[in-house]
């Protein structure tokens, strides 16, 4: 009987990531592919993904980048979608193009005599806007999740970690099990 419970918990391991990934994939092309009313299934899909890239070309693109900057700004300034708008924004930027904010891991002593340590990310340098110019802004993404906290730490207590910050965010954000 263990052994019949010890294959089925590795069954599960293997096959609900997979039928996860398999369904959210699925989920994608039904919608997309019902909403555009397209004939062939997975042309949507396919359409998205080029339309994605389109706005790509003409964001880069210096004829056409005022005018995106323009919707930006329309968006920017419409209350409650300015707060959807502006917070989905900054994370999708955190982790891609110019400005990603997740480029400094960190390991933080959480206590001035060092015991207890935390591993988190720099998203400011200097908080001397407010006052506290001694201190830096650390931001440790939550396990399994999207969220996470900002705390902030004096720079003393603060040590860079000279690792890849993608292998610390897939080791933070799987609870320690992916990564180096």
């Amino acid at each position: 009987m263990k052994r019949i419970l010890k294959y089925f918990f590795e069954g599960l391991l293997f096959v609900v990531p997979l039928a996860a990934t398999v369904y959210i994939l699925y989920y994608v092309f039904v919608t997309v592919d019902g909403l555009l009313r397209l004939p062939i299934p997975g042309l949507g899909f396919l359409v998205t993904i080029l339309a994605i890239i389109l706005v790509g070309m003409l964001a880069s693109n210096v004829i056409t980048r005022s005018l995106l900057r323009l919707i930006d700004g329309i968006f920017g300034r419409l209350p409650f979608i300015k707060l959807l708008y502006t917070s989905v924004k900054d994370l999708i930027g955190a982790f891609v193009g110019e400005k990603k904010s997740f480029d400094k891991p960190v390991l933080v002593r959480l206590t001035v005599d060092g015991h207890g340590k935390a591993v988190g990310f720099i998203t400011r340098e200097t908080m001397e806007a407010w006052g506290m110019e001694d201190h830096v802004a650390v931001y440790f993404p939550q396990s399994y999740n999207f969220a996470g906290n900002l705390l902030l730490f004096p720079r003393e207590q603060v040590e860079i970690l000279d690792v890849d910050s993608a292998d610390v965010m897939a080791f933070l954000v799987s609870g320690g099990v992916s990564g180096k």
